[in-house]
């Protein structure tokens, strides 16, 4: 007999070769029917794999990561038995799950392929899929291998063999279907309801430009046909709201080929909204004690030399700066740690100075791949709202916790709360990756897992995703349309202080290392913008509008009562414009509308011998009439909530 610990801590006795599947069914045959893979000690199996010792067991279903992951890589290779069926002869390179779906790299040989050939693939994937065809483990020998896919003719499953240890390779097959694969999968390909495939794209094998191009085909599945159509109406809603749409309409941002690719330039309307954001937070910061600072946007190479970074992204980021001085060179600003820790280094500090905190929305510049841009949510300049604290070792945790709060502040002013804090720590597997030593990684790790906890926040924790210079809490926020994006984030750091060999004086009168503290509430202004524009599909905070209102005059003659009431408005701090076009008054309120502009004040006869004005909010419509006083108390209760 063997011990399964399931995640309640509960301890069960089962035979030793017992399945995940089989420890399901004795739980429950609803449990069973929905479980498609399991988490034995960590790692993910399939249900159906014996399991031979004590272990702690979490049975996956569609509603955990790891579950959709393994059921999308399943979904792969049912779509690889669709296309081998299809065309004869296909050529396979991978195929893996994403967070969306999954997709697989094929070699069609000389036949053309496009969107218009999805539908048949569908149809064959729904056809292989109802007739539960078992997903089966098999261990091969690296000879065996070789010899099964040279026999089939397919290099790119030979090239992937090469790299792999003699003892440690598996084949997993399904119906006609047989493909090098570590798994895991689902039990059967019957879990499978609803198939779309997405789009299709040109890769490089193994990314490799001077090697063949593959056709890469994007697809979901779901467990039902209802989940499909959901997902699809979300694709046509996030479509709508696609902050590259909506920045172009509403006048808010612009790129420019001759600028550069991946560098943002702010419109008026775009920049007022922006300029409003660090407002929002250069006076929230104020409260908590933070000092404002400005650094240039370049610096030495040996800067970076010295706080990690260049050894870590010289190679992939802009090349340096040579200047007419022989071997002098500057980097542009990646980073805006290594300016804040010479500040720091600028004058002694007393134990009694600390903490030291520095703020600076900081324009930085990574070389991004030209083929990862995407919007503002991916760019090669971008500007961070960005801080660093200097304390002491027994200040860590309780400044830490000040920065959540800070940052929760934020979320909830601006709408985000539904949100995760996710405890990124270091890749146990490959500490070759970070910078220092383990003591001071572990005491960082225990100050983020202890601060989380006493804030009571919702965590998880994600391995290998930790800065290279220490561990840190991101925040994966979830947006109107369910979807996660990684805006703020708090590091702690003990090797950038050791680097820049940073000092205090302490009670004792000896000096001692501070440790600091890298934060960012929005992330950065463009990616954290583009997440709002989408979240709120442009209809921004009333406080945060660039316009807040337009008056739509009926004809010139009411134009003068119009310029008279913006003047008054205004003088209120009150932001708005006057629409002077000689337009029809609906086609002024269309036009409104679709600007998104949350309040229009329409003026004709009645309004101007009133000395008042119509309101109509959008999205709402009709308010009535109203004086300037109640149109005035009406936005300022708007903005106090």
């Amino acid at each position: 007999m063997i011990n399964i610990t399931l995640p309640d801590g509960s301890v069960r006795q089962y035979e030793q070769g017992t399945s995940a599947h089989q420890i399901a069914l004795s739980i429950s045959e609803g449990l069973a029917r929905n479980v498609l893979a399991a988490e034995v000690n960590g790692e993910v199996w399939d249900a159906t794999r014996p399991i031979e010792a004590d272990s702690s067991v979490k049975l996956l279903t569609w509603n955990d990561t790891a579950g959709k992951s393994t059921f999308w890589h399943s979904s792969a290779h049912l779509m690889a038995e669709a296309l081998e069926a299809i065309y004869p002869g296909t050529k396979f390179g991978i195929g893996p799950a994403i967070e969306t779906g999954f997709y697989y790299d094929v070699d069609f040989g000389d036949k053309e392929f496009s969107s218009d050939d999805f539908k048949a693939i569908e149809t064959k994937m729904i056809e292989l899929a109802k007739q539960k065809e078992t997903f089966t483990r098999e261990s091969v020998s690296k000879a065996d291998a070789i010899k099964y896919f040279t026999e089939k003719g397919d290099e790119y499953k030979l090239d992937l063999i090469e790299g792999l240890e003699d003892g440690k390779i598996t084949f997993y097959s399904q119906g006609q279907f047989t493909d090098l694969c570590r798994g895991p999968h689902i039990p059967n390909t019957g879990f499978i309801k609803a198939v779309k495939l997405m789009n299709v794209a040109g890769a490089y094998w193994r990314g490799d430009e001077t090697k063949k191009q593959l056709t890469r085909i994007y697809g979901v599945t779901f467990p039902k046909a209802s989940e499909l159509t959901e997902y699809l109406a979300m694709i046509e809603e996030a479509k709508k709201r696609d902050h590259r749409k909506l920045g172009k309409e509403l006048e808010l941002f612009m790129f420019s080929e001759k600028v550069g690719m991946g560098l943002p330039m702010w419109l008026p309307k775009g920049t007022a909204l922006r300029e409003r954001l660090v407002q929002f937070l250069t006076k929230a910061q104020a409260k908590h004690g933070y000092e404002q600072v400005v650094t240039p946007h370049i610096g030495n190479k040996n800067l970076y030399i010295t706080s990690g970074h260049y050894e870590k992204y010289g190679k992939d980021s802009f090349q340096p700066i040579k200047t007419p001085q022989e071997g002098e060179e500057f980097l542009l600003k990646p980073m805006n740690c290594p300016h804040h820790c010479e500040m720091y280094k600028f004058k002694p500090r007393s134990y009694k100075d600390l903490p030291v905190r520095f703020a600076e929305f900081g324009t930085v510049y990574r070389y991004e791949q030209s083929g990862e841009l995407h919007g503002l949510t991916r760019v090669r300049g971008f500007t961070q709202d960005d801080a660093h604290l200097f304390c002491r070792p027994d200040q860590v945790k309780e400044e830490f916790k000040k920065v959540i709060d800070l940052v929760l502040y934020v979320f909830k002013s601006l709408g985000f709360d539904n949100y995760i804090a996710q405890v990124s720590l270091r890749d146990p597997d490959n500490r070759s990756k970070y910078i220092g030593n383990d003591e001071n990684w572990k005491l960082a790790e225990e100050s983020i897992i202890e601060a989380a906890a006493e804030k009571g926040l919702n965590t998880v924790v994600e391995y290998g995703e930790a800065a290279f210079y220490g561990p840190k809490l991101d925040f994966m926020v979830k947006d109107a349309l369910g979807r996660k994006w990684q805006l703020g984030t708090i590091q702690v750091d003990y090797n950038l202080p050791e680097r820049f060999e940073l000092e205090y004086t302490g009670s004792d009168n000896q000096k001692h290392r501070p440790v600091m503290i890298h934060r960012a509430p929005f992330g950065s202004l463009e990616r954290f913008i583009a997440v709002l524009i989408e979240h709120c599909a442009g209809n921004f905070p009333l406080w945060l509008s660039p316009e807040q209102f337009i008056i739509l005059p009926i004809s010139e003659k009411y134009e003068e009562y119009a310029k008279k009431v913006l003047d008054e408005l205004n003088n209120s701090d009150i932001r708005g414009l006057i629409d002077f076009r000689d337009e029809k008054i609906g086609r002024k309120i269309r036009d409104a509308e679709v600007k998104k502009i949350p309040y229009m004040l329409i003026i004709g006869d009645k309004e101007m011998a009133d000395g008042k004005v119509s309101v109509r909010k959008h999205g709402e419509g009709d308010l009535g009439e109203m004086t300037l006083e109640e149109f005035n108390t009406l936005l300022k209760k708007e903005i106090t909530v």
